[in-house]
């Protein structure tokens, strides 16, 4: 049966402002007690697996314990970032500028969750949009639809136990791209997680709207490094719930004095290195239109993968090492690939590694990651200076690092901003402090203007203008 989509988001979103008015004067105390409870019941054991356990059946992408990995880390740690921040009243005094800053509800957020990503999600965007006293509305891909049912029923119950408008967290049952469009029109702001057509969407929606870009992670490998815990790390990242994270590693590179001992180092972890031999089979099975990325491919085992390339694939290998020479158009494998491949590339000096690192960028995934593993700081600060991404994690597995991790300082998100690089508005790691409005009060203050000698040079001053 069709639904008209605009009195279907009508009704949802009348519920939804009728919910939000409730809350918009609660106090700092009474929301960070609903938050903790809310994160509090996303991770708790038993409830992680039993949502993991269905995001992979209805989604049939990825692994369990990957997935009660995020529920277990990334809501708990976007809780723990906002557990005690300002959200509410006065969040700012500067006395010296007689300013103060107010923090205001934005109102209804629209919040776009990816397939891959349906367990933790839903969670992290609720707990960040009632922390800044916003209801939201979950809009689901398909295949995660009773993922998503679940999450929202769990929060909901929470809302309901503590007193709280259960309609402060909501998900769209129903799914078509008018829906999406007019929950995305009649939002207050859009947070777009998901696939590049419906983040293009989002930002086309004349509505406000804080978007991801692709993911293509690339990392360096220096000659400082040791190869058998690079290994590792990239091994962990890159099979991490099947390499379907943003930030996996999808391409590294190294040095040429060390390309034997680091194929050596990745077969000792799993690692598959494709013969040329059946580097064609693979590719084709990846692409077989020699464009399009295989659906059936995405987030899979790489059993399973080998099985649809027709190769024999040897006991205990769980990632592909595809070795490459070309970036661009004809060259797939320097592309994201959503599954647990690496392009390895060879470079010959560190100027030659950044200028890869572009390419690779520039190709696919354009402000979003890269890594290096070195031993010189030095080497780090100029691959930051050097390259248009938003975050360079050093010596980290890319996938677990990128949104932030227990043994780094990035902020816990589970929406990673590219910056202008990927189209979007933000080069951040997204979190409730882009949920709140601000109102700026203002005192006047003894004037502070500078004098013409104060504010520039005595040479600007003697050049002559007119």
């Amino acid at each position: 049966m069709s639904v008209d989509a605009k009195n279907y988001v009508n009704g949802l979103m009348a519920k939804a402002r009728a919910a939000q008015k409730q809350i918009e004067f609660k106090s700092q105390a009474e929301v960070d007690d609903i938050c903790a409870r809310l994160a509090r019941s996303g991770t708790t054991e038993a409830f992680a697996k039993k949502i993991a356990e269905l995001a992979v059946e209805e989604s049939r992408m990825g692994n369990v314990p990957s997935k009660i990995g995020k529920m277990m880390v990334k809501v708990k740690g976007v809780y723990a970032d906002l557990k005690d921040a300002k959200t509410v009243g006065i969040i700012e005094r500067d006395t010296e500028k007689g300013l103060v800053k107010i923090a205001k509800p934005m109102g209804v957020i629209g919040a776009l969750i990816p397939v891959t990503n349906c367990e933790a999600t839903p969670f992290g965007k609720a707990i960040s949009a009632i922390k800044t006293r916003n209801a939201i509305i979950l809009a689901p891909h398909p295949r995660s639809l009773k993922t998503n049912i679940m999450a929202t029923d769990r929060m909901r119950e929470v809302l309901k136990r503590h007193g709280w408008p259960v309609d402060l967290v909501q998900t769209l049952e129903e799914i078509s791209v008018d829906i999406s469009g007019e929950l995305m029109a009649q939002s207050d702001l859009i947070l777009a997680t998901g696939g590049t057509p419906m983040v293009r969407a989002a930002y086309s929606s004349g509505k406000p709207a804080l978007g991801v870009g692709a993911g293509n992670a690339v990392t360096i490998i220096d000659v400082t490094a040791d190869t058998d815990e690079v290994a590792d790390k990239i091994m962990r990242s890159n099979t991490f719930d099947f390499g379907t994270s943003c930030s996996t590693e999808n391409s590294c590179l190294v040095h040429e004095s060390m390309v034997d001992k680091m194929k050596a180092s990745f077969e000792k972890v799993g690692g598959y290195i494709v013969p040329f031999s059946v580097k064609p089979l693979l590719q084709k099975a990846y692409w077989p239109d020699g464009v399009h990325l295989n659906k059936d491919i995405v987030a899979q085992s790489v059993q399973r993968i080998a099985e649809i390339a027709g190769i024999e694939l040897p006991k205990g290998k769980t990632f592909f090492v595809v070795e490459e020479t070309g970036i661009g158009e004809g060259f797939p494998f320097a592309g994201e690939k959503l599954s647990s491949c690496l392009a390895m590339y060879t470079y010959k000096d560190f100027d030659q590694a950044i200028d890869m690192v572009n390419q690779i960028t520039d190709f696919s995934g354009p402000g979003h990651s890269c890594g290096i593993h070195t031993t010189d700081e030095a080497k780090a600060i100029k691959l930051g200076e050097s390259v248009k991404v938003a975050r360079v994690m050093v010596n980290q597995p890319q996938a677990l690092a990128n949104s932030g991790a227990w043994t780094n300082g990035m902020p816990m998100s589970l929406t990673l901003g590219c910056g202008t690089w990927g189209g979007n508005s933000v080069s951040e790691n997204v979190g409730y402090k882009h949920l709140m409005n601000t109102t700026w009060i203002s005192w006047p203050i003894p004037s502070h203007e500078p004098s013409l000698e104060d504010l520039f040079s005595k040479e600007v001053l003697d050049e002559v203008w007119d």
